[in-house]
């Protein structure tokens, strides 16, 4: 227990710093390296409590394809930092009243928060035996209870995909596309041109 504790605080301590470090970094690049670093200890807490499944979705989704996408975009795009910061002390009082309103919401809704001792029984799932591992009882979770919810959402992740794909597949001048279609219909005599060299007598 005293191991697992000290765990716990060093997994929170660094996820705490590196969530402010986020936020806090003047570099977008550390900014997404601060944030990689959350992610692995997130994933550690979720280790602790027995969720190995949780943690290596995290690992796995977050750092190795969400984390790493958001690198590759910063450092990519050249993007003018200093002009987005340029507006911010202007916008800065209605940011603050915003951020303040939804504070005073938070609090009074938490502060009136109140859980019925049933509630708990009826709605939470059942424990699964010892003898099942927990990948194993999510999988029977998901595709049996919850097997349309789980076929909606990927319909929806699809749906957003291919709004993605339509945004940006859109026609510019000055911008060289693929054509297939002319591509396969041309001849063999428009492409390839057979030249006799006499010996000696290239270029």
């Amino acid at each position: 227990m005293i191991v697992q504790g000290l765990a716990f605080y060093m997994f929170a301590a660094i996820l705490v710093a590196s969530a402010v470090m986020v936020i806090s970094a003047r570099n977008p690049v550390h900014s997404v390296l601060f944030l990689i670093l959350s992610f692995f200890n997130a994933a550690g807490l979720f280790i602790l409590i027995g969720a190995e499944f949780v943690a290596m979705i995290l690992v796995i989704v977050y750092v190795g394809a969400v984390a790493v996408l958001f690198l590759f975009v910063v450092m990519m795009l050249d993007i003018d930092f200093r002009a987005l910061r340029s507006g911010l002390l202007r916008y800065l009082p209605i940011g603050g009243t915003v951020g303040l309103i939804l504070l005073v919401e938070l609090a009074v809704v938490l502060g009136a928060w109140a859980v019925a001792p049933e509630a708990t029984t009826g709605v939470a799932a059942p424990l699964p035996p010892p003898e099942i591992t927990n990948t194993r009882a999510i999988g029977q979770l998901i595709y049996t209870q919850y097997v349309y919810l789980f076929q909606a959402s990927g319909l929806i992740l699809f749906i957003a995909m291919i709004g993605a794909i339509v945004l940006t597949l859109r026609e510019r001048e000055g911008v060289r596309r693929q054509n297939i279609t002319r591509q396969v219909s041309r001849r063999r005599e428009e492409v390839v041109a057979v030249r006799k060299v006499p010996t000696r007598g290239g270029v």
